[in-house]
């Protein structure tokens, strides 16, 4: 009686539940198995695609450093998350000295770009070529000249090239 009394001094009225006895615990029952199973996989996989975002937008940007971008958001999963800031702002990043150093700042994904000093080792390789073939013809008796051309040979097979005369 006397909660009836302290509640309608209080203004509060009760109202009865929608659902009573089995239809209640088993209410009970699916919300404690959402919230026991459910809700840490997705969080766990919200977590991971938001880790691997920054990976994501290195290599729709062509970023060449996408592979150490991908190894930072991998660290930062074990850090609990502390690294993926700069994962994130490394993927926007124009990458200067990159460019500076191979003559690109975009890579299509998957490749690597061919750096500066090896596409000029064919023409280079070519040049040495015509030098010692000059030097040869001068002087036909030096073995070490000849040495010189079957190691620029070899050099150039290794290389792939194929190309020049013999």
């Amino acid at each position: 009686m006397n909660s009836i009394v302290l509640s309608a001094a209080h203004g509060i009225s009760a109202a009865r539940s929608v659902l009573e006895g089995d239809a209640l615990d088993s209410l009970a029952n699916a919300i404690a198995w959402l919230a026991l199973i459910v809700v840490p996989i997705v969080g766990i996989a919200v977590f991971w695609l938001l880790h691997i975002l920054p990976e994501k937008i290195a290599e729709k940007k062509e970023h060449p450093q996408t592979s150490a971008i991908q190894t930072l958001c991998l660290l930062s999963l074990f850090f609990g998350g502390l690294l993926w800031p700069l994962a994130w702002l490394w993927a926007y990043s124009k990458p200067v000295f990159y460019k500076a150093a191979y003559g690109v700042d975009k890579v299509p994904h998957g490749h690597e770009p061919e750096s500066a000093v090896s596409a000029a080792v064919p023409d280079e390789l070519r040049r040495l070529r015509e030098r010692l073939n000059d030097l040869s013809n001068k002087s036909p008796e030096n073995s070490d000249l000849r040495q010189a051309i079957a190691d620029v040979n070899a050099l150039e097979s290794q290389l792939g090239s194929g190309g020049g005369s013999h």
